[in-house]
């Protein structure tokens, strides 16, 4: 009894074969470049054909198939609304993958979000707890939530959008794109607010200067934090402040054990995890956010693809 694992994101696919005490086999990543739409379906269909031959000469039995993707799943369809990747509006995937995988192979699709948290309840931060949120820090910032031993969904599978949580008045309408929480504090919204200041500080001769403002990376950000520029500075410490008012408000909200942080922002931000619990301290339920604990995703950029080997496993394992 075993499961494959896809981790479908904006640049790579990620895959392995899982046997059901987490023991992952064949670990490969394959890189997009520059595909879209059917395109990207098509690679997804034949890694997965290929490590259905790789289970079948290893005579490993392989029961059900987990995907994670970097969007909504609708789970009635198994189409995906996947916004890094053009062309996947309504993309019908679990349809692409069938045509690869005998009709008794169950395939599973979820959300990354989601898969993060199944990764971290199955092997990393969250194993014994029955209530917890993983914040991804990335591109974008989305929640996979546990509470009360139930991942949630929602009503139309869209739970955990918290890019665009409201935390900076007065409404701008560059928040349209991405949410008020992400145009501050995701990996993207960093490289573009320090874009911003550095545009706007002719008098700025920094670290950051050194390179074409168009390319300006929160990757860069970080580095010339380390080195105390202003720039840099001044806008991790705004992310630290949104990050801990977000973390805040789902602390107050949902009482959970942990809050667990990942993603590619996490990473460098770990060394403000304290620093984001104490600016939470200052919004959230007195009572519950003292029984909360801040910690990093244990799983090293794994989750998604653990959580996708979950997906499938879990059926056997709990029900």
């Amino acid at each position: 009894m075993a499961t494959i694992a896809l981790d479908i994101g904006g640049t790579k696919i990620a895959s392995a074969i899982f046997l059901p005490d987490g023991s992952m086999l064949f670990n490969r990543k394959r890189l997009l470049k520059g595909r879209t739409g059917h395109e990207v379906g098509k690679l997804a269909a034949e890694i997965l054909a290929k490590l259905l031959t790789i289970a079948r000469r290893s005579r490993i039995q392989i029961d059900g198939v987990g995907v994670c993707v970097p969007g909504i799943v609708y789970s009635q369809t198994g189409r995906v609304w996947a916004p890094n990747i053009p062309g996947w509006e309504n993309y019908p995937l679990q349809e692409v993958l069938r045509t690869v995988t005998a009709p008794d192979i169950e395939i599973y699709i979820d959300s990354d979000r989601t898969c993060y948290m199944y990764g971290e309840m199955w092997q990393g931060a969250a194993k014994e707890c029955h209530s917890a949120v993983f914040i991804a820090v990335g591109t974008g910032i989305g929640a996979g939530i546990i509470i009360d031993g139930h991942v949630l969904h929602g009503a139309n599978d869209i739970i955990g959008a918290t890019g665009w949580m409201a935390l900076q008045p007065p409404y701008k309408e560059a928040y349209d794109a991405c949410g008020c929480f992400e145009y501050y504090a995701s990996g993207n919204g960093i490289g573009a607010r320090v874009r911003d200041a550095v545009r706007a500080n002719k008098a700025y001769k920094g670290r950051l200067r050194q390179k074409p403002i168009c390319r300006i990376s929160a990757y860069d950000v970080f580095n010339a934090y380390n080195e105390s520029d202003p720039i840099a500075v001044s806008v991790l410490h705004k992310a630290i402040e949104m990050w801990g008012m977000a973390s805040a408000n789902l602390v107050s909200l949902l009482n959970p054990q942990k809050i667990i942080w990942g993603g590619g922002v996490f990473g460098p931000a770990s060394i403000f995890i304290d620093d984001i619990y104490k600016e939470a301290c200052k919004w959230a339920q007195p009572l519950s956010i003292k029984q909360v604990e801040f910690v990093a995703s244990q799983l090293s950029g794994n989750a998604g693809l653990i959580g996708a080997a979950f997906l499938a496993i879990k059926k056997h394992l709990y029900e």
